[in-house]
């Protein structure tokens, strides 16, 4: 029996500076989470797989693997930061349900095509950008509008 999951290369680890197995087992981690996923949660998922790797080292290996196009990051309506895996050099956007977390990889082409021009026009280099959409996903909503339609009653 094959495994489909996504697997961490030594290449992806080797993106982030030394490669370490503490780190390969984060990005390892990583690589198999569907959506985003908080360095804490992410730690304590390696802690119960009995992986011995410190907090710091979760979140030092996710700030590598932002700054090296590996994950992308989104902020929580609470502020905390969001990793997700990146299996590519392509930046993306996601559209997050602020309900149950559910994260949809939108077209960004006019929001790239954007920035290139922001960053030609005003003779900037290196321009970074973050966008962020979030709202309510069709299943949460509809959920929400079944409890307020019980809480009215009959």
């Amino acid at each position: 029996m094959t495994d489909d999951r996504p697997q961490a290369t030594e290449h992806d680890v080797a993106l982030i500076g030394r490669a370490t197995q503490q780190r390969a087992m984060v990005l390892g981690a990583l690589v198999v989470v569907e959506g985003f996923i908080s360095a804490q949660a992410l730690h304590r998922r390696l802690v119960a797989d009995g992986s011995p790797v410190g907090l710091s080292t979760v979140y030092r290996t996710l700030t590598a693997l932002v700054e090296a196009g590996r994950a992308d990051v989104v902020r929580a309506a609470d502020g905390e930061r969001l990793f997700r895996h990146r299996p590519g050099p392509d930046h993306r956007h996601y559209l997050i349900c602020t309900e149950c977390g559910l994260s949809l990889p939108v077209e960004s082409g006019p929001v790239e095509r954007w920035a290139a021009r922001i960053a030609r026009t005003s003779g900037f280099a290196d321009v970074r950008h973050a966008v962020e959409l979030s709202g309510v996903c069709p299943d949460c909503d509809r959920k929400a509008d079944q409890t307020a339609d019980q809480a009215q009653g009959p």
